[in-house]
């Protein structure tokens, strides 16, 4: 009885961890077992979305509120459209607010920083974030640190 009793509780502490472990998975990817809550969409224009992933987080000062929900091209404008998923209870955010895409850390994700502007008009549903930021393409700067150096060369 004693055996039985003992291997039943191994089994409860093993379940315990695989479950604790699918829960820091799905915490870590991005994904939620709950729903979503109360959100509004909010759309943003920029000319390079390098690196960029649905379910980036969207921050302001630090503090995830909302998320990536997609990234598409529009053929008007020939830019990334990303469309953002806010919170419901940050419903004060001024029309003339900046969106950044950012790094976390030097080669980190790639996520949103909001940036408050001082518009009386807020952000509703449907609204479009239209002070932009692209992102940082670590290439294109080590290119035109190259090319830079290699011009300096010629001149002297």
């Amino acid at each position: 009885m004693q055996n039985r009793t003992l291997e039943i509780g191994v089994g409860l502490f093993l379940m315990a961890g695989v479950l604790a472990l699918l829960l820091l998975a799905l915490r870590v990817s991005g994904l939620s077992v709950g729903s979503a809550g109360d959100t509004y969409k909010v759309y943003a224009y920029f000319d390079n979305i390098a690196g960029l992933t649905v379910r980036a987080k969207v921050t302001m000062a630090g503090v995830t509120i909302g998320k990536v929900t997609a990234i598409d091209l529009d053929r008007d404008s020939y830019m990334g459209r990303v469309t953002l998923e806010l919170d419901g209870n940050v419903n004060n955010l001024p029309e003339d607010s900046t969106a950044s895409i950012l790094t976390a850390g030097l080669l980190g994700e790639k996520y949103i920083g909001i940036s408050v502007g001082g518009d009386e008009e807020v952000l509703k549903d449907g609204s479009t974030i239209h002070d932009t930021q692209s992102s940082l393409v670590l290439e294109d700067l080590i290119g035109k640190f190259l090319l830079n150096s290699v011009n300096k060369d010629e001149a002297n």
